[in-house]
């Protein structure tokens, strides 16, 4: 058999776009390719239209051959998502993870979950935690669960998808799932009382090797191509720095979701209440995360602006004493309050100004929860929204703040993760500090709208302590 050329393809799934991307031997990206993955109604449910997105992949994938010689295809996908899968296929059709669990369903499945303490994974909302949405389809059709002979993650099922190879792996398992237990490096208590270890195929490091798939190109001939073990994308943006010889570093990984990672932290400083948690690196070591949906609250909040934002405007809007309040989206540090504006309500720059300025307030709050006080890095779109690494570098003097150059950051650590398991190491540390922006006022902004939220949280506080039920608890 001919030895796969180096070049790579890396498909990077996120929730709103699916991209292709080709990097030369050398870590650079030579050529890209998009789509929007359709999710569509099934029923009562919300599910993913994969047939299409993989008559597109396969197109995406043919072309890249056929122009850059692909050797190689790797996977990088958001976290959430499953696949139940037999030698036919799917067994049932992948959820929409933006879905929440019926409250009557929920109050029988929910008490089986496992504890924080050994999963530190809180309980989140909609289909955010797998496990959740596993029960549930379990529990509304178990013959899919029967008939299924593998429960793969959405990063395992496009690799078995390509090469019939069912594996899995810790990055995606260990994203806030209950299916993992961090400290003791196995499934969690959960997977046995289920039943579902039999189904949980074999452990393999992501970028391992798992199969071949054969690319029939324009002309009818056939090329094989090398198909690698996926990852979970915040994750691949970790080990795209570590493996780059950074260590010590608080990682903000930009997307529909601002994810942040500081192994730094201790687990014992995670407040499940708060949407934090333990991730679980490519190594299978733990790390503290907070999060929260920093991309999509920046589109409600914004009224979907996608120009760029002048210094003026943020300006404007702290003079202006407007402020976006949390939050915009499910999950979240403050998942008790629903977003909201104060002051007059902005119009176009400066809505987007007001709701930059909270997806930028959002995440300085999360950094001091997670206890981040060592050198920063800005992965993923906000990377290049240069008043947001700015802002927060002039309020945490005290922290470097660095970007690199290479704002695809899932997608490289994919890569990355790819040509190791072929010999190469193509990435370098590329990141260069930010310049702090010199915006007045924003110090006392800042407070301002801390003093805000904390005290809208206390009157929600107020307001749970007042309900009839909570009211019996404490009389009893």
């Amino acid at each position: 058999m001919t030895q796969p050329s180096n070049a790579l393809a890396v498909f990077d799934f996120g929730k709103t776009n699916t991209k292709l991307f080709v990097f030369a031997a050398d870590g650079r990206i030579v050529d890209e390719s998009r789509t929007k993955p359709v999710w569509r109604m099934d029923g009562d449910l919300r599910v993913l239209d994969e047939a299409t997105l993989f008559q597109w992949m396969e197109g995406a994938l043919r072309q890249a051959v056929q122009t850059h010689d692909v050797g190689h295809v790797m996977f990088s996908g958001h976290g959430c998502t499953f696949a139940l899968v037999n030698a036919d296929g799917l067994t049932h059709p992948i959820l929409d993870y933006e879905q929440e669990v019926p409250r009557e369903i929920a109050a029988r499945i929910d008490p089986k979950l496992p504890s924080f303490a050994e999963t530190f994974t809180p309980l989140l909302p909609l289909g955010f935690n797998v496990a959740r949405h596993m029960l549930w389809v379990q529990e509304r059709q178990p013959q899919a669960f029967a008939r299924a002979d593998a429960i793969l993650s959405y990063s395992q099922y496009w690799t078995w998808r390509f090469s019939r190879q069912a594996l899995s792996e810790v990055s995606y398992l260990g994203c806030h799932s209950y299916l993992w237990a961090p400290l003791h490096d196995d499934f969690s208590s959960l997977v046995d009382a289920e039943g579902w270890r039999s189904k949980m195929p074999e452990l393999a490091r992501a970028g391992a090797i798992a199969g071949s798939y054969e690319v029939v190109l324009n002309d009818s001939s056939q090329k094989a191509v090398a198909i690698h073990n996926g990852v979970h994308d915040s994750n691949a943006s970790l080990y795209l720095y570590r493996s780059a010889g950074l260590d010590n570093f608080t990682l903000i990984s930009t997307g529909t979701w601002v994810v942040i990672f500081n192994s730094a932290c201790p687990l014992d400083r995670l407040d499940e209440t708060r949407d934090m948690l333990a991730n679980v690196t490519v190594d299978h070591q733990p790390a503290a995360t907070i999060r929260f949906m920093g991309g999509r609250e920046f589109d409600v909040a914004s009224g979907g602006w996608n120009a760029p934002i002048s210094a003026d405007s943020i300006a404007s809007v702290i003079a202006k004493s407007i402020f976006a309040l949390p939050s915009f989206a499910a999950g979240g540090p403050v998942p008790d309050l629903k977003g909201r504006f104060v002051g007059t309500m902005p119009e176009g720059e400066e809505r987007a100004a007001a709701a930059l300025l909270y997806v930028m307030l959002m995440t300085d709050l999360s950094l001091d929860l997670i206890a981040s006080d060592n050198d920063v890095i800005i992965d993923g779109g906000l990377a290049k929204a240069g008043l947001y690494p700015g802002m927060l570098a002039q309020l945490r003097p005290g922290q470097r703040f660095l970007t690199s150059d290479n704002v695809e950051g899932s997608a490289s650590g994919a890569a990355a993760l790819a040509f190791e398991a072929y010999g190469l190491r193509p990435f370098k540390n590329t990141c260069a500090p930010v310049a702090p922006s010199t915006i007045s006022g924003l110090d006392a902004y800042r407070r301002q709208w801390r003093a805000q939220v904390e005290a809208a949280r206390h009157v929600e506080r107020q307001k749970e302590t007042e309900t009839p039920m909570a009211i019996a608890r404490s009389a009893s």
